[in-house]
């Protein structure tokens, strides 16, 4: 029922001697019970880069690190982004990539390094910088990999190089902290110094970025907003570890100074204070004290569950799937229509639904999933509806499975009109309301997707804002998936990876929840690239959602 990995493959062959499915499958089940211990993990991936190319007039280059990945027989899909760092040639992305390591499996990486100079998601936009092709066992066998980035070409990008360090990641505790600082020395000649802290993780070949605060503006008694640290990434899971600090006034032109700094461990930093020394300033001026002092107010560290503890500890993922019916997307009876149902049972609508469907359906137990349309005129009266029942029965919205999805669009299809206009705050705020009731719960019992699959242009673009700020702080996670050729810019201002978004009053989300892809980019890529992509973000989605809330499974699978 699932593809057959090549090791698989030859151990069935082998088997098959024996003439006997059971002897095979039990054989098939202690390779796998092996594999699951010795070859599988989670790898965390830091990446620096030195002597980048400068695009930038009158500055410097804006970098940002886009990792995609591959198996040797599908296409490139994004794994995920780094922060930009301003004006900055020589960066050290404090964003990790958090991947997963399969020793039986060739996975191909490309590091991409981009200036970004647009607050768009298309990278198309942006000046190139260079790339390195890789696999994942080159990075882990070597643990710290320096090569030159190339441009596409495979010409060398200048003098560029990107360093990627690879570590497993043996430890789910994270310390949460509080912190804020006075006395702060003034670095800025006009107003005063703009800090922000960095935390390194000492390793064998020196300090590594682990985390970056926020900056805060004109400020010498700043507090910063609470953040989180893997430990693992803080100090390896060693609460003796030494773990530097180092303070910086920001400076636009990336020419950031150093206020001052100490080293620590995570067993001193229980709320405590900090001097912070500039050795330099030390040496120069005496009766020099220091350069102001750190308070540590809260440094807590919990065991943080990951997605896959919430799902075996029997939360649920209730699946909803919502249609667009509006008369942009054409007659469906003409092959140029996007409803148009090809001699070979198939379009866009309805591979966008088997493809995330397929994977989302085996997280749900009952796998009965509500579907909706909205846009199109239904019978009887006829009146516009944007959030209808694809079987045309309110009290029970429920499809058995992706295939009843699949029969009741096919059903519907014929028995509408197709109308308009395009909102999407009625089926989002429909969706909100299920998962509001779950927020009654005690424990992370349920989450909610969506899914929207659409051709165009949002007309309540107010309202989805709001109503998606609103989802922001429910357990709730919206995809969606564009399909025909329109300008989906505003779909890509709803996903919320340049910034959190924000309502018509500027009441900020409190997370990000949309994910959007345009169906073009996977006509001709594998069945399961779509999916990939879509729902790459997810696990992480609901994982900090019940973090956020200090929500435990409904059974923990792995007690303390």
């Amino acid at each position: 029922h699932r593809h057959l990995y090549p090791n698989e493959c030859i151990l069935i062959r082998y088997v098959h001697t024996v003439k006997s499915l059971s002897v095979c499958l039990v054989y098939l089940a202690c390779y796998h019970t092996d594999m699951a211990a010795q070859c599988v993990t989670k790898v965390e991936l830091t990446v620096s880069c030195e002597n980048l190319l400068d695009k930038d007039i009158g500055s410097k280059s804006d970098p940002l690190c886009v990792l995609l990945m591959s198996s040797s027989d599908s296409q490139w899909y994004e794994v995920g982004r780094t922060e930009k760092v301003q004006n900055c040639l020589c960066p050290k992305f404090a964003k990790k990539f958090v991947v997963d390591y399969f020793f039986e499996i060739v996975q191909k990486l490309k590091f991409g390094i981009y200036d970004i100079d647009n607050k768009t998601i298309d990278l198309s936009d942006d000046d190139f910088l260079g790339q390195l092709e890789c696999t994942l066992g080159q990075v882990v066998s070597s643990k710290k990999l320096t090569r030159p980035l190339v441009l596409k070409n495979n010409s060398p990008a200048g003098k560029g190089t990107i360093t990627i360090s690879a570590e497993e990641i043996k430890d789910n505790r994270v310390a949460n902290f509080e912190v804020e600082a006075r006395k702060l020395d003034n670095k800025d000649f006009f107003g005063k110094s703009d800090p922000y802290l960095e935390f390194y993780k000492q390793t064998a070949t020196g300090w590594q970025l682990a985390h970056r605060t926020e900056v805060v503006n004109n400020n010498l008694n700043p507090t910063w907003k609470p953040f989180r640290i893997p430990l693992q990434s803080l100090c390896g899971g060693d609460m003796d570890k030494p773990i530097k600090v180092e303070c910086y006034d920001y400076d636009n032109d990336g020419s950031h100074d150093l206020i001052g700094s100490f080293e620590t461990t995570m067993t001193r930093f229980q709320q405590a204070e900090f001097e912070c020394i500039n050795s330099k300033k030390k040496q120069k001026k005496k009766g020099y004290k220091n350069s102001g002092v750190v308070s540590v107010k809260l440094c807590e560290v919990v065991k943080e569950y990951t997605f896959l503890d919430y799902i075996m500890g029997g939360c649920q993922i209730n699946f909803t799937v919502a249609i667009d019916f509006t008369g942009s997307n054409g007659d469906p009876k003409s092959p140029q229509s996007l409803h148009y149902i090809s001699p070979q049972g198939v379009n866009e609508y309805l591979s966008a639904i088997w493809s995330v469907g397929n994977v989302i359906q085996d997280y749900d137990s009952d796998k009965m999933f509500p579907a909706f349309g909205f846009g199109a005129q239904i019978p009887p009266t006829w009146q516009v509806s944007h959030e209808f029942p694809l079987n045309f029965n309110p009290a029970n919205p429920f499809c058995a499975g992706i295939e009843g999805v699949v029969e009741a669009y096919r059903v519907c299809l014929p028995q509408v009109k197709l109308y308009g206009p395009t909102n999407f705050s009625p089926i989002i705020n429909h969706v909100a309301c299920f998962a509001k009731q779950a927020m009654q719960q005690t424990t992370a019992s349920q989450y909610f997707v969506l899914l929207i699959i659409t051709d165009g242009v949002i007309t309540d673009m107010d309202d989805t804002r709001s109503a998606i700020v609103n989802a922001s702080r429910l357990p709730m996670s919206i995809i969606i998936v564009g399909v025909g050729g329109a300008d989906f810019s505003a779909m890509e201002f709803l996903d919320g990876d340049n910034g959190r978004l924000r309502s018509q009053t500027g009441e900020a989300a409190m997370r990000d929840i949309v994910q959007f892809v345009p169906f073009r980019q996977f006509q001709n890529a594998p069945s399961q690239a779509l999916a990939q992509s879509v729902l790459a973000e997810l696990p992480q989605q609901v994982a900090s959602f019940f973090s956020l809330f200090k929500l435990k499974p409904p059974r923990d699978p792995s007690p303390s």
